[in-house]
This record gives structure tokens, C-alpha cells and sequence, in this order.
């Protein structure tokens, strides 16, 4: 399969180290970056108008929301499927239709993958049936809030048990707070949408890891994931099964079998 990674950051880099540690019959064929003057093991692109005479298959986006909409219509346009990590940029709706506009029209796919989150599977699965609910609670480290509207709404520093800051729609939580707005997008697009599933936003002093809380009722039944994920080792804002879940994506479209 022929790859083009966009992006190499934390993310994007720790996907390529995997992929080549763990033998994925993947052929990284091109890097699209903003910046040429980079030493990586194969051609850089800075220009997504340039992505169709390398032939990809598959096109993985993780350098930021607005890589999303150039790079994914690009992307469809030379007949690859594409995979947005960014997904904080469909908290509006028009990138995301005028992303399934090209993809209507050229056959290929949008994969969402489930990031830093699990259970989305079922969760999407759920929403076949109607859907009372779905809430989705991230709890962070105190601290680990700081440069954030979350500083304005509570004493991080002073905190001596967990603190909700925020409770609101998935919109507005990917709105004003744009660090978590991947994940937020992920439960949304999944279940209710942007504007149906509630965010809660916690600050806990006690707290190691980063969590997520996935809780889901309607006609299916109901269901509650819970996560306590560890960071990337060299990147402490990101966790690892972001990185993780597109290795997965990726090694699912070239295995025989998929689970």
C-alpha cells in the first residue's frame, strides 16, 4: 500500500517508526510538510496539489487542523482514501461536507480513527438505534489545564479535589478548548453530533494520566468506557494511543484479517 503521512511531529513520526518496526507491507512513499528543509527517509511534499504523482492509496493526516481540508481534498481528488487525526477540524460543518463532496464524487472513503479514545466501535454502532445520551468526560492532571480558558474558571494551582470547569456541547467544547477538540469531535461524529453530546471538562490535582469517560444510553442498552491513557515519551501533550490507533487503521488496510 502507498502512503503519505502529513505531518511529522510526535504523532506522525512515532507512526512511521512503528509501522517500520513492525514490518507493515506499507510503502511510505511522501511527507507532506510546510517546511522542505527536513532529513526524512523519503520525499517531502510542501504543496497538496503536488500529492497525485505519487499514487497513494492512503493519505494520514496528523500536522493540525489546518492541514485538514487542503491535504483531504487533495487527497481524494488523486483517488486516496483519508484519514484526518485533526479532527477538531469539522467543529464547523463546512469542512467536513466539502470534504464528503469530493469523496462523493471521486468513490473514496473519510476514516475517522478513534484517536486517544476507545469503544467507538460500539458507540457508532449504538447510534444505529436512537441514541438518548452520550457523554464524554476528560479529566487531566491540574496542572497539566494551564495555558487554557481553563485557567480563568477555577484556581488550578490551589485545587485539592477534582473540579469540573466545563459542561457543555461537544461544539462548544472544540471551540474553547482546541486541545481537546480531536477527541471531543471523535464521540460527536460517532454518536449525537457536535451539538447533541455533552462534554465535561475536569481538572484533578490527583490525577497521572489523562482519562477519558465514555457513557452512552439508548435503544441498544447502555455503555461506559473508561481510559486512563499514558503520554507519548516525547511528546507529554499527546497520548500514545493516538499514534497507536492510526498504525492500527493503517495495518487494517492491508491485512487479511481486521478486528
Amino acid at each position: 500500500m502507498r502512503l503519505v503521512l502529513v505531518g511529522w511531529g510526535a504523532i506522525g513520526a512515532e507512526v512511521a517508526r512503528l509501522l517500520a518496526e513492525r514490518r507493515a507491507p506499507v510503502n511510505l512513499v511522501a511527507v507532506g510538510l510546510r517546511d522542505a528543509n527536513r532529513n526524512l527517509p523519503c520525499p517531502i511534499l510542501t504543496d497538496p496539489d503536488d500529492l497525485a504523482a505519487f499514487r497513494p492509496d492512503l493519505v494520514v493526516e496528523a500536522a493540525g487542523r489546518a492541514a485538514v481540508l487542503p491535504w483531504g481534498r487533495a487527497a481524494l481528488m488523486a483517488g486516496a482514501d483519508f484519514v484526518p487525526a485533526s479532527t477538531s477540524a469539522f467543529a464547523e460543518d463546512g469542512p467536513l461536507d466539502a470534504l464528503l463532496a469530493v469523496a462523493r464524487a471521486q468513490g473514496r472513503q473519510i476514516l475517522i480513527p478513534p484517536g486517544a479514545l476507545g469503544g467507538i466501535d460500539a458507540l457508532s454502532a449504538a447510534a444505529r438505534l436512537p441514541l438518548a445520551s452520550v457523554t464524554h468526560e476528560v479529566t487531566k492532571p491540574a496542572l497539566a489545564w494551564r495555558g487554557t480558558e481553563a485557567e480563568t474558571l477555577c484556581d488550578l494551582a490551589g485545587l485539592r479535589q477534582a473540579q469540573c470547569f466545563f459542561e457543555g456541547t461537544a461544539r462548544h467544547a472544540a471551540q474553547w478548548f482546541p486541545q481537546n477538540a480531536n477527541v471531543a469531535l471523535i464521540s460527536a461524529l460517532a454518536g449525537l453530533g457536535p451539538d447533541a453530546t455533552t462534554l465535561r471538562l475536569i481538572a484533578d490535582p490527583a490525577a497521572t494520566a489523562n482519562r477519558h469517560r465514555l457513557v452512552a444510553i439508548g435503544e441498544f442498552g447502555r455503555m461506559e468506557i473508561t481510559l486512563d491513557n499514558l503520554p507519548l515519551a516525547n511528546n507529554p501533550k499527546s497520548s500514545a494511543l493516538t499514534a497507536l490507533s492510526l498504525v492500527r487503521l493503517i495495518e487494517n488496510r492491508t491485512s487479511h484479517l481486521v478486528i
